[in-house]
């Protein structure tokens, strides 16, 4: 496993950000978003980028990315109702892995109130072998390599 500890860490560094509007089910009797939601909140930013990025619906690929491990750090409560947004950068792009960093936002604060990683590796959709990244996958992550 790499060192979570480095890498974009504000929300000012990070290139890419996408808003997730925080739903009435998120919180729980604790009075806020429930720590598995977070995960929810990764899927749906790195996949929506994804989308909108190489501009195709990358369910329809020949090869998908599917998810092979996450890790997050909680730092402070995500409440309902509230937008967050989750900054998105690639600490590592493999021949057939993408390993991302992420952090959850919400509020005015430059301060993440998680930090998040999470790895697709990508696999053949009829075969399930794995299978290098798709080019436009590829191009619409290069970007967001972080060193």
């Amino acid at each position: 496993m790499s060192d979570d500890t480095t890498g974009p860490r504000l929300r000012t560094e990070f290139a890419a950000l996408r808003t997730i509007t925080t739903r009435w089910e998120d919180e729980d009797v604790y009075g806020h978003v429930n720590n598995v939601v977070y995960y929810s909140y990764f899927d749906t930013a790195v996949n929506g980028f994804l989308i909108d990025a190489t501009g195709t619906d990358i369910r329809r690929l020949d090869a998908v990315g599917l998810v092979a491990e996450t890790r997050c750090e909680f730092l402070r409560e995500l409440r309902y109702p509230g937008d967050v947004e989750v900054g998105i950068a690639v600490a590592r792009l493999g021949t057939s892995s993408i390993v991302y960093r992420l952090a959850i936002f919400q509020g005015d604060t430059d301060e993440p109130a998680a930090i998040g990683r999470f790895v697709h590796v990508y696999v053949d959709a009829s075969t399930r072998a794995v299978t290098p990244v798709p080019d436009a996958v590829r191009a619409a992550v290069t970007p967001l390599v972080v060193a």
